[in-house]
């Protein structure tokens, strides 16, 4: 039995679910958002929750009981509260900056690299530092890999774009020759 699955997802009162065949709709004040979940998995409404149950008890039904649970309730909290990721760049020259849905970004390489960032997922840059934020926890996260992905953090000096969270293990590098 999936623990996470058992609970149910509770609707806040400035959010609407609407739930037709397999598609969920869920509208705040951040924005709305849909998902189409699995077929092995039935999702309802009861008053002021989202109960999600298994069709059978299949080991594949029982994981996607937990994940449509999970999506559902990374949607509400979404469209009410919003979710948000810092990427940091470090290094000589690296500049980022922002004009409108356009990251722009000047990473050591001989030209700057534009970014048309997502549908929904908007960005601030400070000094050193880049914040992603928007409903969908998906989007944000398959853009704040996107964009680290354009110069990942290298282990010698440190330099590159990482997050926030995020540990680079340094290495030594070149001692010299052995005596």
């Amino acid at each position: 039995m999936s623990r996470i699955g058992k609970k149910p997802v509770v609707v806040p009162e400035k959010v609407t679910v609407a739930i037709t065949d397999r598609k969920i709709e869920v509208k705040g004040p951040k924005g709305q958002l849909t998902l189409v979940h699995h077929a092995g998995v039935n999702v309802e409404k009861k008053d002021n929750e989202v109960v999600v149950t298994p069709v059978d008890l299949s080991q594949k039904n029982k994981a996607l009981w937990g994940l449509t649970r999970t999506l559902v309730d990374n949607m509400v909290v979404g469209v009410t509260a919003g979710f948000t990721k810092t990427l940091l760049f470090t290094g000589v020259g690296y500049k980022a900056a922002v004009a409108g849905s356009k990251l722009t970004l000047n990473l050591g390489y001989s030209h700057p690299i534009d970014y048309d960032l997502p549908e929904g997922i908007s960005a601030q840059v400070g000094k050193n530092e880049i914040v992603l934020s928007g409903a969908s926890k998906e989007l944000l996260g398959f853009a704040a890999a996107k964009i680290r992905s354009f110069r990942p953090p290298e282990p010698y000096k440190g330099k590159g774009i990482r997050y926030s969270d995020e540990t680079i293990i340094r290495k030594a590098g070149k001692t010299g020759g052995k005596k």
